[in-house]
């Protein structure tokens, strides 16, 4: 920290920050994945009716894709202007746009009321919600990591990485209650705006203590007249001396992003297209691997230090390749235990939790938004949209195309690990470049 030690311990509004952003996590990635439960549903409402369900699935599939397509422009406007503007009014935006954009996707008319002006009005908010969604996750990183001493630093990202799957079980749970709550003209009629009105009112909560919320001691101790001229040009000073952290850092985010889209999204349906299993008994293993994978993401980012993050990384990507082939060992074997070993393939696939930690460590101070987000936007936006069409057509030729691309992924954990363990040590997290 650039006022005490980095050996120092967290203080009791460092804690409240990792809470606070935690919180705020766990909401945006409600807030982002509910239209992927509802997205049938919305379609029907918000565009013009279509016999054909391959075409209407399309249609609704191809809305979620257009918020990851938005996530790169809006990690690399807003990163930019984090670095320029600060981290907390950056945050605060971020807040306020993912809020607004819900509210007004809940009041939005329907096909039936405005004709083809519903769907353009709801593609711009869907928009304008994935751009504020691709600079938060970068955002909350670089938040926590410029508040709390080195030593917590790992296990800061961690808990922040481990609330974004804990807005996945909420997103499970809420829409589980939901569907029993409600019938499909229910929700076809009106019920389809509640999850937004309900994300818009999460999202505004945090709003009651920002008078509470501070800026980051990193972004503080920035000399602004030592970085001169190249204070607003975070682009020029980012591609001519950060070209092998860019690097670095898109290839850990393809870890990052293939573990969440494969194991925590995809898996349940790449599953179902080679094995048979009870339906009620597969959701609830599938939530429980979630519930180990939040485990897992702490249990990672407590034992992982900057000096460690190596060694640490190749032991967590073996685990995963051996958990990820004996997982589909055993549903080819008819799936008996289910329940432990989704729950071991959850705590294994938690090692994506140690890695934000080394983003972080990767960019200067100041052009550390701005890298952070445009290397991890512009991958996963490109995985984010490949894998779900890619995996599932491998799926129905090989069905262990799951397992053979995490393993891949895995491999890659594997070399990165190789690479750091071998690496002299990080610069400082409080270091500028000119």
């Amino acid at each position: 920290m650039p006022t005490r030690s980095q050996y120092a311990l967290m203080s009791k509004k460092d804690k409240n920050t990792v809470i606070f952003v935690s919180f705020v996590s766990a909401v945006i990635f409600f807030d982002f994945l509910i239209y992927l439960y509802i997205a049938d549903i919305v379609s029907a409402a918000i565009f013009p009716a279509n016999n054909d369900p391959t075409v209407a699935k399309l249609q609704g599939m191809g809305l979620f894709v257009i918020g990851y397509l938005a996530r790169p422009f809006g990690g690399i406007v807003f990163g930019r202007y984090g670095d320029l503007k600060g981290r907390k009014p950056t945050f605060f935006l971020s807040i306020i746009v993912t809020a607004g954009s819900l509210l007004a996707m809940a009041c939005l008319p329907t096909y039936a009321q405005w004709g083809a002006l519903a769907p353009a009005l709801f593609i711009l908010l869907r928009i304008i919600q994935g751009m504020a969604f691709g600079l938060y996750a970068p955002l909350s990183w670089v938040f926590v990591a410029e508040h709390v001493p080195r030593q917590y630093l790992s296990v800061a990202c961690s808990y922040v990485t481990a609330s974004f799957l804990v807005g996945v079980l909420f997103s499970n749970a809420f829409f589980l209650w939901l569907t029993d709550f409600m019938t499909t003209v229910q929700l076809t009629d009106y019920g389809w705006r509640l999850p937004f009105f309900v994300g818009a009112l999460l999202t505004c909560l945090p709003l009651l203590v920002w008078r509470l919320v501070k800026e980051t001691p990193f972004f503080l101790a920035l000399d602004k007249p030592k970085t001169g001229k190249n204070l607003g040009r975070p682009f020029t000073v980012l591609f001519k001396r950060c070209k092998h952290s860019i690097f670095v850092s898109m290839v850990l985010t393809i870890v990052i992003s293939s573990i969440t889209s494969v194991i925590v999204l995809l898996l349940p349906e790449l599953i179902e297209i080679n094995f048979t299993l009870d339906s009620d008994l597969f959701s609830f293993s599938h939530s429980l691997g979630i519930v180990f994978m939040v485990l897992g993401c702490v249990f990672y980012g407590m034992i992982s230090t900057h000096e460690n993050f190596g060694k640490i990384l190749v032991i967590g990507s073996v685990l995963l390749i051996a958990q990820t082939l004996a997982f589909f060992y055993h549903l080819q074997a008819g799936g008996d235990y289910i329940l432990i070993m989704y729950a071991l393939l959850g705590f294994c696939a938690g090692i994506m939790g140690m890695i934000p930690a080394i983003l972080v460590q990767l960019f200067p101070t100041n052009v550390r938004l701005t890298g952070i987000s445009f290397c991890y936007n512009i991958t996963y936006g490109i995985v984010g949209v490949l894998i779900p069409f890619g995996l599932g057509y491998a799926t129905t030729l090989i069905s262990f195309s799951p397992a053979l691309y995490i393993a891949f992924v895995g491999s890659i954990g594997i070399i990165m690990g190789l690479y750091f363990y071998n690496l002299p040590e990080f610069k400082k997290i409080d270091h500028v470049i000119l």
